[in-house]
């Protein structure tokens, strides 16, 4: 088979999906090149770009490495904006280089629909971009800060309300983060929440139609009861710096008007020369080829392709399956099979109105409030599956439910990390005073260290040597096990019977071991020689566990280790009540409570990166092809 070049333009949805796929079918195939194209060195996850604008999230919660996402593939890397398409000679143009293809995937999305109103493009603020939601929530961090200083009355009510134009998915979504934001942003520039007015502008008679009326009809109501302005059947027909104009005459003054009231396709596609159709999305035959061109494909926002009248919808759901029917039939025309007819398969829509309110219908369950919001979590994890990302879907958990702030989390504030830990170093200290006790009483033995530590005077009994019955050097079985009846030395020892003062232990908390949990053990535990050896081994774990978590070195880890170690001994029967309270200790030590006075201030961070590093590669902000290995390189390419 002669070798075959695959290039995909844009790392949207659609694009990631596709390559992924693709990389995954030809990874062993040296004949198959893969070469993704993108302006941006990141995948954005745009259903979440409200989240960033409104300050739910910190902007790099939505922002996704490429290098990472496909860490060690075949698919090289190119950062790289696209101008031209040589379909004579099958070539991608870029700014920096050239690019053959024997199959071409095109995936670049869509840009914002001003309808050629007036002013648009210059006083409103779109959000299809990174960069927009960033541009966006600066501009509106600034605006009420300046607005707090503001004597005149009417420029100041002007500079506070935020107006919205569209009551689709993103502008619904939009509004709904603003109105769980302004209470923060009140209180920061100290103004009362009242004072921040937010309006929902829709050109026809109803808001959300990609819902049905019931589930639309709750997101309105509950809007409305939060104060939230809705006009419907209100074209804007002109925009100016500090007003907007309405088709009724009505003008409403504001310095904010976010303009999410559609999409077209993307302007860098009209060089191309392919037939285009509404927005200009170009058009595809059933294969999602362009329309008269072989093995160039046309996925996500792009593609214009009717199913039962209907184009092809506009969400992230659809942008998936192109990509896929697209990769699938790439690899069916390299391979000799037959290609497959895209038809969509949609499990239903979901909105968001701020992060504790939403509405959705999935596969016919109706779903409001926190349940919805909910439900989009679990949509959104396992988006990350499907790209083979679990680095990215546990900073998506970190982001979602750990690191936000005024209770904009579907949990309110109760998984929020960011509360000061420095009231658990007391408690970290009392832990892993609790295991170094464990283990000084085992390695000195549990006579000596109790005669020892039974009044100051006695201390110094620790000096004259460890006692007989200490673990580091007994022969004995000083586990409470039935079936461990000899030692290594021969003489019959009966478990837990010991004459050398074996450790006694507190009435348990199980009065004997579970079934299934001693069958575990005899399989650990098969005999003597292995039970001691594991004893002495718990003399150094013990010890490792109570002076990493005095010293706030690995805490989670060691603090995790901690709560199973004593389900272990609960479990086993070797545990009273009098040593409950370390099992819950344990767990609240869990809350990153080494990150004050501690070591994993310093060493969390360090280990991050290292291994961050180590695994993924440096990221970076251009990425560019090896043309001689196929595997991307590890600095900027220069003069591409």
């Amino acid at each position: 088979m002669s070798n075959k070049n695959i290039v995909i333009i844009g790392a949207g949805y659609a694009g990631v999906h596709a390559t992924k796929k693709l990389a995954k079918a030809f990874k062993k195939d040296d004949s198959v090149t893969i070469t993704l194209i993108d302006r941006h060195s990141y995948h954005t996850m745009m259903t979440e770009l409200h989240e960033v604008a409104a300050h739910r999230v910190e902007p790099d919660a939505i922002q996704f490495d490429l290098r990472k996402l496909f860490r060690k593939s075949k698919v090289r890397l190119v950062t790289d904006s696209v101008r031209q398409l040589d379909r004579d000679k099958k070539t991608v143009i870029t700014d920096h280089g050239a690019y053959p293809y024997d199959y071409l995937i095109l995936g670049i999305g869509g840009e914002p629909n001003d309808f050629g109103i007036p002013g648009v493009k210059e006083h409103g603020f779109t959000l299809l971009s990174w960069e927009d939601a960033v541009k966006l929530r600066r501009h509106i961090e600034e605006t009420v800060r300046k607005a707090a200083t503001v004597h005149d009355e009417a420029k100041r009510k002007a500079m506070l309300t935020f107006a919205v134009c569209g009551s689709g998915f993103t502008g619904v979504e939009m509004i709904g983060e603003l109105l769980e934001w302004k209470r923060e942003l009140a209180a920061i520039n100290k103004l009362d929440e009242s004072d921040i007015s937010l309006i929902l502008v829709e050109a026809v008679p109803t808001i959300l139609n990609m819902l049905d009326r019931k589930d639309a009809g709750k997101a309105e109501h509950y809007m409305v009861k939060k104060g939230i302005r809705i006009l419907t059947s209100s074209p804007i027909v002109k925009v100016e710096a500090d007003r907007i104009v309405l088709k009724s005459g009505e003008e409403i003054p504001t310095y904010t008007l976010i303009w999410t009231a559609g999409v077209r396709a993307n302007s860098d596609v009209k060089p191309f020369g392919l037939a285009s159709a509404k927005a200009g999305r170009l058009k595809v035959n059933p294969y999602l080829e362009a329309e008269g061109m072989e093995n160039i494909y046309v996925v996500g926002d792009l593609a214009y392709h009717e199913e039962d009248g209907k184009p092809v919808p506009q969400i992230v759901e659809a942008a998936e399956q192109t990509g896929g029917t697209a990769a699938k039939n790439i690899i069916a025309s390299i391979n000799g099979g037959e290609k497959t007819a895209y038809h969509g398969k949609y499990h239903g829509v979901m909105v968001s109105i701020g992060a504790r309110f939403g509405v959705a219908n999935l596969m016919g369950w109706r779903l409001s409030s926190w349940f919805a919001n909910f439900m989009k979590h679990v949509v959104n994890l396992y988006y990350f599956l499907c790209i083979h990302s679990g680095y990215y879907m546990f900073h998506y958990i970190m982001h979602e439910f750990f690191h936000t702030k005024y209770k904009r989390n579907i949990f309110r504030n109760w998984s929020a990390r960011y509360g000061n830990v420095l009231w658990s170093v007391p408690l970290r200290v009392v832990v892993g005073g609790f295991w170094l006790t464990e283990a000084f009483a085992k390695i000195w033995g549990e006579a000596t260290w109790k005669e020892a530590t039974s009044s100051w005077s006695k201390v110094h009994l620790l000096f004259n040597g460890i006692g007989k019955d200490s673990w580091l050097t007994s022969d004995t079985v000083k586990m409470p096990f039935d079936w461990l009846q000899t030692t290594t030395t021969g003489a019959s020892q009966a478990a837990g019977s010991s004459s050398d003062a074996a450790t006694q232990w507190a009435a348990p908390i199980f009065s004997k071991m579970p079934g299934w949990f001693e069958w575990i053990m005899k399989i650990l535990l098969p005999n003597a020689d292995v039970a001691i050896f594991m004893q002495k081994m718990m003399l150094f774990i013990e010890l490792g566990i109570g002076l990493a978590i005095l010293a706030g070195l690995l805490t989670w880890i060691c603090s995790a280790a901690s709560a199973g170690f004593l389900v272990v001994f609960i479990l086993s029967a070797m545990m009273g009540w009098d040593k409950f309270w370390a099992l819950p200790a344990s767990i609240a030590l869990m809350n990153g409570s080494g990150r004050t006075i501690g070591l994993d201030y310093w060493v969390v961070p360090f280990l991050q990166k290292f291994f961050g590093r180590l695994w993924y590669g440096k990221s970076q902000s251009v990425y560019g092809p090896d043309q001689n290995t196929g595997s991307h390189t590890d600095t900027a390419s220069r003069g591409m």
